[in-house]
């Protein structure tokens, strides 16, 4: 067997691809109840005739960032290939991308701009379970969908997450 194939590297590429899939049809299911008529969006969220604003809250920088960086890449690598094949009912997804600096507080404000301020359509984020449970209220009361892409313990559920 070939040694370059082995450990954990041996299984990147396919996680890498299932993870670009699995983003694809959640953006599809996000999205499905959309039309491209231009007075579509009764929502309040950032949806045009052309475009959809998403959110991506990782840590690009501190601690964190070595772990999360893999996520930040693998979310835009799937976002460009939807986006180069027509994007989602013809919109093109646009990425607003907030730092949460492997700060937990950070996260929640991060997350507070993103749905608040910016009014995206949903979140891909967060990676610690501390960052999660940081930004949960946040989501919660705005009502917010979080797109957490790593296990967790489990003993908690939310409609938002």
């Amino acid at each position: 067997m070939d040694s370059r194939l082995t450990g954990p590297t041996r299984f990147f590429p396919r996680r890498l691809a299932l993870g670009a899939a699995a983003l694809s049809l959640i953006a599809a299911s996000v999205f499905s109840q959309m039309t491209l008529a231009d007075d579509a969006n009764s929502t309040g969220l950032a949806v045009t005739p052309t475009e959809v604003t998403v959110g991506q809250l990782h840590s690009a920088t501190g601690t964190m960032a070595i772990s999360e960086t893999g996520s930040i890449q693998a979310e835009r690598l799937a976002i460009d290939q939807i986006n180069a094949s027509g994007g989602i009912l013809g919109r093109q997804i646009k990425i607003i991308q907030e730092d949460g600096a492997s700060d937990w507080p950070t996260f929640a404000e991060k997350a507070r701009k993103l749905l608040v301020n910016d009014k995206v359509a949903t979140v891909f984020g967060c990676w610690t379970s501390a960052s999660r449970k940081a930004v949960l209220p946040v989501f919660e009361k705005e009502n917010g969908l979080l797109y957490y892409p790593t296990f967790y313990e489990g003993l908690e559920q939310s409609k938002n997450v």
